[in-house]
């Protein structure tokens, strides 16, 4: 969600910090701001894009070579200047900035009014500075770093924090718990951000803080230590992404760019872990759990938004190709339910950031009871890679558009290796049937970029019909259910029109009350175990005049000739389909927005990485 940047060196700090800021954005934000200093505290900040406050800073010609910048999305208090950040103590002599939320500010904020403290905002970011100073100015013998550490103990949620103070002019302190913040060490100069995109320009080295972790960093170097005060020794890891990556190629969004990318980010997924003549699948990451994942009472898939569309694809991957149980939960909901999991059972967590909150909450849940935790996730280093028992990387790349595509496809096929790996393993699927799947599934990528060549004006034109449409239905059957809900979910987030996913079936059941002649109904009729009953709720949608979109196989004449539209998508097999249904969806849904007029990459009250509650 929100994004911290920081910097100390000998660069001007204000460029860096603005220039990591803007490569925040896709984080989703409301507001923006710095703190540069350089003998006093420079502090400009406001409600809007990070562009306004790159103006303010040329009109305020402000320079130093140590600051802290952050890109808010709103939790406590309304979007507005004076709740952005950074936060003052009250004094002006410390600022914080803050990812997170701070569970008791309520009750810590009427400790600090009765001593006589005066709030400037809604937040509950201020807290944290005027603790700190309280801390700081009023105990005696105590040092700067350990009022921090004080303050640490004393607040209640989770935070990822960058903090400053002028009694301390070359250093900046950090801090983390359950909210990301890594540092990027250059030469003689010093990095600070919530993910690697601001820092990747400058130095490829970084280091992880773990949670009740915090530094003191200055331009020659930094300290680790625990909130507890003892020190440790940090790995320093070297990044795997390049400048181009987090850049748009000439696209005019990022989303656009990486659904173009899909035929690529699934090759990488795929390469080196399959072979399609010896018809083997080599996992890496989980070569040493495959016998508990063959042994499992059953698999239980949590994931939020896009990830758990793509685990409900992976519930009907897993019961069809390795006959497994599997339940598929909200990672919302999962810790909240007295979730009967434990030993023999094994949790499969979803996140492409590797940082959503939830998902981690589930994680940890999932262990405490005796379950194995596995992981799929895209962002090498992330908290989930680190904390799950094994996993599988699915290497699709940096993805900057907050609505997620390429993400959804890799994670598809990763699910789609697993699941056959283990219907290998236990059996179910002999080595005729698995040179066959693989040989299948290594030529999705080729498909995409079929599909992507012949499908991108013809969804361009058609998504001007349906632009002004204020409501969508979706529907899908058996694999192409969790279609209908992801197409669904990506019109929401980026054009703001209403729509629906249901089983196509489901219509009868409520929502075909709905249907007359202003509502598009996207049908997705590409599977042939279940092509006569599409054909049916297509009929009944065409009897009350319905606005019929269909997602078709080429061959399938009858479909498209009850079609008011239809987009042709090359065959495969039924459990394959959902690597091709989804990319005309994710074309339609962009292609709208736009016409639209709709902030594509960075759509109205939506974040790229939940990383709270």
């Amino acid at each position: 969600m929100c994004g911290i940047v920081g910097y100390v060196g000998d660069r001007d700090a204000a460029e860096v910090l603005i220039k990591g800021l803007k490569r925040l954005e896709y984080r989703g934000y409301d507001s923006a701001g710095i703190a540069i200093m350089n003998g006093e505290l420079n502090i400009q900040k406001g409600k809007g894009k990070v562009a306004n406050l790159d103006k303010k800073m040329l009109e305020n010609s402000v320079k130093g070579h140590i600051g802290i910048g952050h890109t808010r999305w709103a939790t406590h208090g309304e979007p507005n200047d004076i709740n952005s950040h950074p936060h003052l103590s009250e004094s002006g002599k410390v600022a914080v900035v803050h990812n997170g939320i701070i569970e008791n500010y309520g009750s810590l904020k009427r400790s600090l009014t009765e001593k006589g403290r005066t709030f400037m905002s809604m937040t509950d970011t201020e807290i944290i500075a005027q603790l700190i100073e309280e801390i700081y100015t009023t105990s005696k013998n105590v040092t700067f770093e350990e009022a921090i550490r004080l303050t640490l103990k004393q607040i209640v949620g989770t935070y990822g924090l960058a903090i400053v103070n002028l009694d301390s002019p070359e250093k900046i302190y950090i801090a983390r718990k359950g909210s990301p913040l890594l540092l990027g060490v250059g030469d003689n100069e010093m990095f600070i951000a919530s993910d690697a995109s601001p820092i990747v320009e400058y130095t490829n080295k970084v280091v992880y803080l773990d949670d009740g972790e915090m530094a003191v960093v200055e331009r020659d170097g930094y300290e680790v230590k625990t909130i507890e005060d003892v020190s440790l020794t940090k790995e320093v890891h070297e990044l795997a992404i390049s400048l181009e990556a987090i850049e748009k190629a000439g696209y005019p969004h990022f989303m656009l760019k990486e659904i173009f990318e899909q035929p690529r980010s699934m090759a990488d997924c795929m390469r080196g872990r399959i072979d399609p003549d010896k018809g083997t699948i080599q996992l890496g990451g989980i070569a040493d759990v495959m016998d508990d994942l063959a042994n499992a009472n059953r698999v239980i898939i949590a994931a939020c938004g896009t990830s758990w569309h793509s685990g409900l694809v992976g519930e009907y991957l897993f019961e069809y190709l390795a006959k497994t149980p599997v339940e598929v939960e909200y990672a919302s909901e999962f810790r909240y339910s007295d979730p009967l999991i434990g030993e023999g059972d094994v949790m499969l967590v979803i996140s492409q950031s590797g940082e959503t909150a939830d998902t981690l909450a589930a994680l940890r849940e999932a262990k405490e009871r005796g379950a194995m935790v596995l992981g799929i996730c895209n962002v090498v280093g992330s908290t989930i890679s680190r904390e799950t028992d094994a996993g599988v990387f699915t290497h699709a790349g940096p993805e900057i558009g907050v609505a997620s595509t390429k993400a959804f496809t890799a994670q598809v096929v990763v699910l789609t290796m697993m699941a056959l790996a283990l219907g290998i393993k236990k059996g179910y699927i002999d080595n005729k049937k698995a040179k066959k799947y693989i040989k299948e599934l290594d030529a999705i990528p080729d498909k995409v970029d079929q599909i992507l060549k012949e499908c991108d004006d013809d969804t361009k034109e058609m998504a001007k019909m349906f632009t002004y449409a204020p409501n969508f239905l979706y529907l899908g059957r058996s694999y192409n259910f969790p279609v209908a809900l992801e197409g669904a979910l990506k019109l929401k987030e980026i054009s703001y029109i209403h729509a629906e996913g249901y089983p196509a079936a489901e219509m009868k059941h409520g929502p075909i009350a709905l249907i007359d002649e202003m509502m598009p109904v996207v049908v997705i009729a590409a599977t042939t175990h279940t092509n006569d009953k599409m054909i049916s709720n297509i009929e009944e949608v065409k009897a009350r005049k319905g606005r019929i979109i269909s997602i078709m196989n080429k061959e399938n004449s009858d479909v498209k000739d009850l079609s008011e539209y239809s987009i042709s998508i090359p065959s495969t097999f039924d459990v394959f389909s959902p690597l091709l249904t989804v990319i005309p969806l994710q074309l339609l849904s962009y292609y709208i927005a736009v016409n639209r007029g709709c902030d594509v990459d960075q759509p109205r009250n939506l974040a790229k990485s939940v990383t709270v509650e």
